[in-house]
C-alpha cells in the first residue's frame, strides 16, 4: 500500500486498505476498494491505517489566508470529505457519523474527548467510537499507528 500524506498534516501517512459504499456479497468476485469520500455513508465501510508522526514533530506557524486556503484545498484533493468533519478551530477534534473500531498498533495515541479529558491508548487498546466528539494525539517521541474501521450510520 501506498501512504497518501497531505501537507496540513506533515508525517502522518493515510493507508485506505479496504472500503465501500453497500454491504459486499460473498464472494466478492471483483474486489473495488472504494476510499473516497474519506468517511463512508450510511451502509458503507471503511478500513484503514494511520500513522501518526510524534508531537515533537509538529510546527505551529501563522498562516495567511492562502496558505490556509492551500492546505484545505490539498487536504481535499488526497483525502476528500476529511477536512470537512473537522472543527474550524483548527484543535483536530472532529466528528462523523461512523461508528468506528480502532486499535493502536504501536506506540501510544491519547484520544481527546469533548470535555478535555485525555485518555492514554498504548499499543494494543482497542477503541470503539460511536460519533463522538473527539481528537488524536500522539504525544510520543516516536510514531504511532492506529488501524480504524468505520462504519457509515444514518443519523
Amino acid at each position: 500500500l501506498q501512504p497518501v500524506e497531505i501537507a496540513m498534516m506533515p508525517g502522518a501517512e493515510f493507508y485506505s486498505v479496504w472500503g465501500g459504499e453497500t454491504l459486499p456479497k460473498v464472494p466478492v468476485e471483483r474486489p473495488v476498494a472504494a476510499h473516497q469520500p474519506f468517511f463512508p455513508g450510511p451502509g458503507g465501510s471503511r478500513f484503514g491505517i494511520v500513522r501518526f508522526p510524534p508531537a515533537s514533530s509538529a510546527t505551529e506557524a501563522e498562516l495567511d489566508e492562502a496558505a490556509v486556503n492551500a492546505l484545505v484545498a490539498d487536504c481535499e484533493a488526497n483525502l476528500p470529505g476529511l477536512i470537512g468533519a473537522f472543527d474550524p478551530d483548527g484543535t483536530g477534534m472532529h466528528t462523523t457519523s461512523t461508528v468506528d473500531y480502532a486499535i493502536v498498533l504501536e506506540g501510544e495515541l491519547y484520544l481527546e474527548l469533548d470535555d478535555g479529558a485525555e485518555v492514554p491508548l498504548p499499543a494494543g487498546t482497542c477503541v470503539v467510537q460511536n460519533g463522538t466528539h473527539h481528537a488524536w494525539r500522539n504525544r510520543g517521541s516516536v510514531p504511532a499507528v492506529l488501524a480504524y474501521v468505520s462504519l457509515g450510520a444514518p443519523t
